[in-house]
């Protein structure tokens, strides 16, 4: 790997406070740095504030859709936080979607800094748009379209995908996508570099729309997750032959992930193992 890398991570990184919000999207055109290795970290010894890059995370699949992601500067968030997934300290941000109870809670741990609820909350609220920062983590939100379980009509911003900005790696969690993707959506998620994909095959989407939208969204590294069983893993790995896709088995549920180190080729790890729960 070049010398310059370290110097051009931290050139990008003071560019980023520098210009401000736009930083939070990872933009299509920054250029691909590293190789193709993936670290593997473990729960005990999280060295990310050693680490060489200021665009690194470590990422614990905790259960359901539920990741943790700790951050360099020792920023923790939690997707799909419901109050029950997670472990240790309390995370500083939590992000929820309200398909299920098993996405969200309604009592979360106090002191958390922030609490991001993907659907409209609020009375008068037409969407969830969230934009925070807590050191060197960015968080926003893209919203999409659910279903009603009831009438199985569509309830507008009724989900979001969110996007967790360390430095220039961009990690996305998809929530509970119940279609695809328009341009306006993909134009607001920018480059994804982490794809945190559900595979149930169908409380969210089939597993060839879901296919799809990983086409669409060009990520290098695809995590799956929503998911109960090794069938499920089996036939996500047959639809994403197409893709030309390597599947990785960690022993582990926890990776170590940094910017100049992504594969060039995409890469499916399955962090959740057999049963994903």
């Amino acid at each position: 790997m070049s010398h310059r890398l370290p110097f051009l991570a931290l050139l990008a990184t003071a560019f980023a406070f520098l210009t401000g919000p736009t930083w939070a999207r990872c933009s299509a055109n920054v250029s691909m740095l590293g190789n193709d290795g993936v670290q593997l970290a473990s729960l005990d010894r999280l060295r990310l504030a050693n680490g060489p890059s200021p665009s690194r995370a470590v990422i614990t699949f905790l259960g359901h859709s539920s990741y943790q992601i700790d951050t360099p500067q020792g920023v923790r968030a939690i997707t799909d936080y419901n109050g029950v997934n997670g472990f240790g300290r309390k995370p500083d941000i939590v992000t929820m979607n309200n398909a299920h109870s098993t996405h969200f809670t309604d009592d979360p741990e106090e002191g958390i800094t922030y609490v991001l609820r993907g659907w409209p909350s609020k009375p008068g609220e037409s969407e969830a748009k969230y934009d925070v920062q807590l050191k060197d983590m960015k968080v926003w939100n893209v919203p999409t379209n659910a279903r009603d379980w009831g009438g199985q009509s569509a309830r507008i911003n009724g989900n979001s995908i969110f996007i967790y900005a360390i430095a220039d790696l961009c990690i996305a969690h998809l929530g509970h996508l119940h279609h695809r993707l328009t341009k306006e959506h993909l134009e607001e998620l920018g480059r994804i570099d982490v794809l945190m994909v559900p595979i149930d095959g169908a409380y969210t989407m089939g597993m060839p729309l879901m296919v799809d939208v990983i086409k669409q969204i060009q990520p290098k590294i695809v995590l799956p997750m929503h998911y109960w069983g090794r069938a499920q893993v089996n036939r996500f790995e047959t639809l994403m032959a197409e893709l030309d896709a390597d599947f990785v088995w960690p022993d582990r549920r926890t990776i170590e992930v940094a910017r100049e180190e992504l594969p060039e080729k995409l890469t499916v790890m399955v962090v959740g193992g057999n049963g994903g729960d």
